[in-house]
């Protein structure tokens, strides 16, 4: 499936982002007046419109050759949420979306550096490396930024890993947020995100996020994850001003249905 392309300075859009999303509510009234009300998740709907100012003329023709492949609404597309964390429940090591090697182990919750109770305590009991990753279906050769914060009693160091990359970063006593930039292999249609722990090592882990740009954002917490499949565009027309040599102005909307 084709996705949502990146700008040249590896942003997936720019600010300001509106996005809003739409739930449906389903209300059974019975002969007696009551009501039950339920949840129609299948319903829900979530749009974007993504505005760009200043763009080139190579940005431009990116945006207009896949507006063309994707025939305006008619296909869809994958589309990564510039607003969003792309990793599924990032504040619950211990759900199915999370792929722990077998002799590491999550405890918690235990206090973040939010002043909250989100953070986990990871301990590796084996005689080698251990971690945890996720891996998402995006292209390989957009690139990505994976942040987590860290803390650990005894000093330690902790592999971040995209793919083929990989990075050493310390923990110490005091929390401290490390990160990891860059894309991977250009023909790839799936990294993997990965936090990797020495022997005998145990932090405190809180924020683990992944977003489609060069350098980390606010934490945004998430459960379903930023990965949107079947994205569509809301318009078939594709309209652009032109403001001066090399420099357009467009305005899309994207809109995701869980019914389709």
């Amino acid at each position: 499936m084709m996705t949502y392309p990146q700008l040249s300075t590896a942003a997936f859009t720019q600010l300001p982002v509106r996005k809003r999303r739409r739930t449906r509510t389903v209300v059974n009234t019975t002969a007696d007046g009551r009501k039950t009300k339920l949840a129609d998740i299948p319903g829900q709907t979530t749009e974007w419109q993504l505005r760009y100012t200043g763009l080139s003329d190579s940005e431009l023709t990116k945006l207009q050759n896949f507006f063309a492949a994707a025939g305006g609404s008619l296909t869809g597309f994958t589309f990564l949420d510039p607003c969003g964390n792309l990793l599924a429940w990032s504040d619950d090591l211990t759900q199915p979306a999370w792929q722990k090697d077998p002799l590491l182990s999550v405890a918690g919750p235990v206090g973040d550096p939010t002043d909250g109770a989100n953070a986990w305590h990871v301990v590796n009991a084996g005689a080698g490396s251990q971690g945890l990753s996720q891996t998402l279906n995006v292209p390989g050769v957009y690139v990505y930024c994976l942040s987590v914060y860290l803390r650990a009693e005894t000093a330690t160091s902790v592999t971040l890993s995209l793919g083929a990359t990989k990075k050493m970063v310390p923990a110490g006593s005091g929390w401290s947020r490390a990160t990891l930039s860059a894309s991977t292999d250009a023909s790839a249609t799936s990294v993997m995100f990965g936090i990797q722990l020495p022997a005998g090592a145990a932090i405190d882990l809180f924020g683990p996020q992944v977003e489609p740009q060069a350098a980390p954002s606010a934490y945004q917490c998430s459960t379903t994850g930023g990965v949107y499949e079947n994205a569509r565009f809301r318009d078939d027309t594709f309209t652009c001003t032109t403001t001066d040599v090399n420099r357009h102005s467009v305005t899309l909307s994207i809109l995701y249905a869980n019914h389709l």
